[in-house]
């Protein structure tokens, strides 16, 4: 097997790392289309915990570990077809399978909307996980692709992939917020909308995508991809931290709005409503974050930008532990300690980025670009699932605390196993 290098020192940027203007208007399009299917898929997430906390506050058996099994459902499918969805993206275009998964994520939420069963919970987190994952390593390997002449550009997109996910993420949250006390459970039906408008705008975005032309078989290619060395040292940190975004994800719309827990100054304190709104100014806050690094991946080595991202998140989570027993800190001590927490959020931002820039750096040394991002999207749902099943013992014991003590262990693991640095 020939020997592969990818460089990870910063990059130049020059005239003509910047891509073409169609390219540019094609990306923004799937980008924006991503950014609703994750409105969707979190809003549908978000409605289920604020459901679940509505039903404990009224006295029904409904905990934490109930949301993590939920959160466990949806990362496990995403896994389990993680690689089979990545080895399609290096045969058929990454056009037709976004627009597949699109419409199967508004089908899944569809369900609600016609029956309204709470059992048919799991069926529609499980539908949407197959979703996330058959859009996930298609558009990857497609912005890989519209990417690979471009090193500076590609830092950039990758940026922009993350505020696609992030921003969705958060106003999805505010979505499910507004609609959950306007229409309770029916707000399901209207998130397939969201997902069907967005199937449309990925067949329209991604009509340039490319046409696989791959020598290797499917299974060829993913052995191919999983026996790169810096993909494995990557992983590690990859799982650590995706746990740590699936656990926060999974348990935080319950910890905010649910039972509250004596001691802990920000459980139980808030409403659906001013839930969700926390949670878009944490995402307006991290896709600050995420710009900047944007344009400073270009001039910082992919390891170095790891590592000041995790430390920066273990002091965030400091931050979070002192703000949610600072019950009886005054007003300006709570500001000082939320403007604080969100500069180091900016900072930690750049961690998920940085891990893409990398990988699409190791996808372009051999004919493995949909196999790689499958392999992504399959640490990604190892993540996940771990985080929502480790939030769901901790917040269950430690309601929001847990939460911070298993982000400094895993951020802890994350630092500890970053890979070093390639050799070209």
């Amino acid at each position: 097997m020939r020997s592969l290098s990818v460089s990870v020192m910063p990059i130049e940027s020059n005239p003509a790392d910047e891509a073409p203007a169609s390219s540019t208007v094609d990306i923004a399009m799937v980008l924006l289309a991503n950014s609703l299917l994750r409105v969707a898929n979190a809003a549908s997430g978000a409605l289920i915990g604020f459901y679940l906390a509505h039903l404990a506050r009224i006295g029904l058996p409904m905990d934490a570990m109930i949301v993590g099994n939920l959160g466990v459902v949806t990362n496990g499918a995403e896994l389990l077809f993680a690689l089979p969805m990545g080895a399609l993206a290096d045969r058929y275009r990454p056009q037709f399978l976004l627009l597949g998964s699109a419409l199967l994520g508004g089908f899944a939420t569809q369900i609600f909307g016609i029956t309204h069963l709470v059992t048919l919970f799991f069926l529609s987190r499980a539908l949407e996980g197959i979703a996330a994952a058959g859009s996930a390593s298609p558009l990857l390997a497609h912005l890989a692709d519209r990417t690979r002449l471009h090193p500076a550009f590609r830092g950039k997109v990758m940026s922009g992939y993350e505020l696609s996910l992030l921003s969705g993420l958060a106003l999805g949250a505010l979505v499910a917020g507004v609609f959950w006390e306007w229409m309770q459970t029916n707000a399901f039906s209207l998130i397939a909308v969201v997902y069907a408008l967005a199937g449309g705008l990925f067949y329209w975005g991604a009509r340039g995508s490319y046409k696989a032309q791959y020598s290797l078989s499917p299974l060829r290619g993913l052995l191919h991809a999983g026996t790169n060395p810096f993909l494995r040292k990557l992983a590690p940190s990859w799982i650590a931290v995706t746990a740590i975004v699936g656990m926060w994800l999974t348990h935080i719309a319950f910890q905010l709005s649910g039972p509250p827990v004596a001691r802990q100054y920000l459980v139980g304190r808030f409403t659906p409503r001013e839930a969700g709104v926390i949670l878009l100014g944490y995402a307006l806050v991290f896709s600050a974050g995420v710009t900047i690094w944007g344009y400073a991946l270009a001039r910082i080595s992919r390891l170095r930008a790891l590592q000041i991202t995790l430390t920066a998140m273990l002091i965030a989570c400091f931050l979070l532990a002192l703000l949610n027993h600072g019950g009886a800190f005054p007003l300006w001590g709570r500001d000082v300690l939320v403007t604080l927490t969100a500069l180091s959020v900016m900072v930690e931002s750049g961690f998920t980025p940085t891990a893409l820039a990398y990988l699409a750096d190791i996808a372009d040394q051999g004919e493995m670009r949909g196999a790689a991002m499958g392999i992504y999207s399959l640490l990604m749902g190892i993540g996940g699932v771990l985080g929502a099943w480790i939030g769901g013992v901790l917040a269950d014991r430690m309601a929001f605390d847990g939460l911070i003590v298993g982000t400094v262990v895993l951020a802890l693991l994350a630092l500890a196993y970053l890979p070093g640095e390639p050799q070209n």
